[in-house]
This record gives structure tokens, sequence and C-alpha cells, in this order.
């Protein structure tokens, strides 16, 4: 029995799809909380989709799909900032048709080319065929998102809550802006390799969205997001092993199942409290 439930520890590349999720955990976990706080969540998702032709066009170039990723991440975060600014159109729409226009861009190119990269694994990861230098690449990029944040935390909140009263009290809230767009494409580009463009953004909303509704405390939402996410991670992919599935998607089907539970439990205490 005990050699049946240990037997996923046992294949080294089940082994490193523990390692390199636990390592995605932190950054995506930390960033979400304040997506989540700032009502970007379409921003992660529009530079998730806006990456794909990035990853296509540094194949063609023969340079690191990171870079391209981060390049074309970078790009759409600019170009919708600039849209934004300069029309009278919403954010969530110019961000809705920018990373619509560079998905369907990313698509084309693809098909325009012949490679021995699969678009699944571009699109949703693989998890299981992760190697050494992978999760090197992985935690370098991860560790310098996550001292970032923490170096950052409390300016970064402020930016979240009220970018006038972070202007006022000196803080520079362009740079805030654009260095947390940045760490947000690196963020994307560090769970590339692991979950692909589209289930990226799962692990960008869902634990922040979870945590914000578990407590009232940023400290604490800080902590229960990357709890949340590491036993989400470690769920996934030991249940994938069981039941044959892909791994990515069975860790954010368990985060979507914590946030209904969240929710559940959130909207039934609040409803105890009024009727008291």
């Amino acid at each position: 029995m005990i050699e049946e439930l240990l037997l996923p520890f046992q294949f080294t590349y089940m082994v490193n799809a523990f390692i390199i999720t636990a390592i995605i955990a932190v950054p995506t976990s930390l960033l979400s909380c304040y997506l989540v706080l700032k009502g970007w969540s379409l921003m992660g998702d529009a530079i998730s989709h806006a990456v794909l032709p990035g990853v296509v066009l540094a194949y063609i170039l023969h340079i690191p799909l990171m870079i391209g990723a981060f390049g074309a991440g970078m790009v759409c975060a600019l170009a919708t900032g600039f849209l934004t600014e300069h029309s009278r159109i919403k954010q969530d729409t110019v961000m809705g048709v920018v990373f619509s226009g560079m998905f369907g861009l990313g698509i084309v190119m693809y098909t325009k080319i012949h490679t021995d990269v699969h678009l699944d694994h571009i699109l949703f990861g693989n998890m299981l065929g992760i190697k050494g230098e992978d999760i090197l690449t992985t935690g370098l990029i991860s560790l310098f998102v996550v001292i970032f944040i923490l170096l950052k935390r409390r300016d970064l909140l402020l930016h979240a809550f009220d970018p006038a009263q972070a202007k006022v009290t000196g803080l520079w809230v362009g740079v805030l802006h654009y260095g947390l767009l940045s760490i947000l494409s690196l963020t994307i580009v560090a769970t590339l390799k692991a979950v692909g463009i589209i289930l990226a953004i799962g692990l960008l909303i869902a634990p922040g969205a979870i945590a914000f509704l578990l407590t009232k405390r940023f400290e604490m939402m800080l902590l229960i997001a990357v709890i949340v996410t590491l036993i989400s991670g470690f769920l996934g992919i030991y249940l994938s092993f069981y039941l044959d599935s892909d791994s990515a998607p069975t860790i954010i089907l368990i985060l979507s199942v914590i946030f209904i539970v969240s929710f559940i439990w959130q909207t039934t205490r609040v409803a105890k409290h009024q009727q008291v």
C-alpha cells in the first residue's frame, strides 16, 4: 500500500514536475494578490495570450523562446497602456482587442512554419517534460520576481489601492506601474514551460481570488495564496499520475474547486453575520 502511494516519487519526470510546480507557485501566488486587488486579472490574461507570436518569432530567429515571450508580453502591456491613455476606449476593451489580435497573429505565424515544438506544449505546457535546465531557468526568474515583490510589497499595495495617493506620497508611480507589468511578463515566461500560455492565467488569478475571500489582511492574503497554490500543485500532479490526466489542467481544476468552496464558505459566513 505504501509503495503504491509513493510510486510517483520514483520517477524523475514526476519529481521534476513537483519541483518546478513548487518554484512557480510562489511568484504566481504573490503576484495574483496584487492583480486581484488592482483589477488587473484581464491584463494577466492579455499578456499570457500575447506571448505566442513572440515564442514563434524566437523559434524562427533561433533565440531562446523565453526572450521572445518576454518581448511580446511587454509589447502587449505597453500597447495596452498607450491605447488606453490616448483613446476613449476603456482598458478592458483595449486589452481584449490587443490580446486577441496578438494571439491570432501567433496562431497564423505558427501554422506557416515547420517546427518540432508542439502547439499543445506551448498552449498548455509540458510539465512532465521538464528538465534540469528548465528548473534552473525558471528558478532564477522566480527568485528575481519574488525578491522584487517582497522589497516593493508596500509600495505596490498602495499603488494598487490608490495610485493618486501613491503619487502624492512621492512614489514613482510610472516605475511601479511598468515594473509590475514587467514582472507580470517575467512570471508568465517562468510558467510557460510548465503550464503553457493558456493555463498560466489560472495561476495568476485563482490564488489571489481565493485568499481574498478567506482573509481581510493583506499579509495573510499573500501567505494563504502561496499555501493554496503549493497544495493544489502537489495534489494536481499527484492525482494526475493515477488519473492519467495532464498535470497542469488538473492543478487548475483543483484551484477552481477550492475557489468555489471558499466562495460558498465566505457567503455563508456573511449571511450568518447579517442574521445576528
